[in-house]
């Protein structure tokens, strides 16, 4: 089987201190106050999964707990709400990792709107149980606004790694 996503370029190895440093600038995105807003992406979860499904040997549940501890305590979260979420997050995309790379982007978005769905109903389901109420139908609105960003992020989470086109006829690649 082909893949239906070819790409003209090659890409260089991921440097570790850029992938801190998008993960660092994902935690700085989610701590922006926004109100009573619902559509606001959880920029944590999406370049987690990014790099989950880039880099499954290098970010995973480890860097997903850590992650969800340090989200759980600006928000007065219920301890653990964010942790659970972006282990299970980071393992389902570990988990399709191969899967996933053979798609194009845009598919590959869509194949991960039902993870962060799952990130959603996990966090709902632990606030509801902590004595929480219900936010509404609403609340469900993050999942589809973190997988409308994965094809920007994808392409600007890749743009450092992406080698200049060289043409030589001598070199077949």
């Amino acid at each position: 089987m082909q893949p239906t996503h070819r790409s003209p370029r090659l890409l260089l190895p991921v440097r570790m201190g850029f992938v801190t440093f998008s993960l660092l600038v994902a935690l700085v995105l989610n701590l922006v106050p926004v109100g009573n807003f619902y559509a606001v992406p959880d920029f944590v979860a999406l370049v987690l999964a990014f790099w989950c499904v880039r880099e499954p040997h290098r970010v995973g549940m480890g860097t997903a707990f850590i992650l969800g501890v340090i989200i759980d305590v600006p928000y007065a979260a219920v301890m653990g709400q964010h942790s659970i979420a972006y282990v299970l997050l980071a393992w389902a995309a570990v988990v399709n990792s191969r899967r996933l790379l053979w798609f194009s982007p845009s598919v590959q978005a869509l194949h991960m709107v039902p993870l962060f769905l799952m990130v959603q109903l996990v966090q709902l389901v632990l606030r509801l149980l902590a004595g929480h109420r219900f936010p509404g139908w609403e609340y469900f609105f993050s999942c589809f606004a973190t997988a409308a960003l994965w094809l920007p992020a994808h392409y600007l989470l890749l743009w450092p790694q992406m080698r200049p086109i060289e043409h030589d006829e001598n070199r077949p690649l």
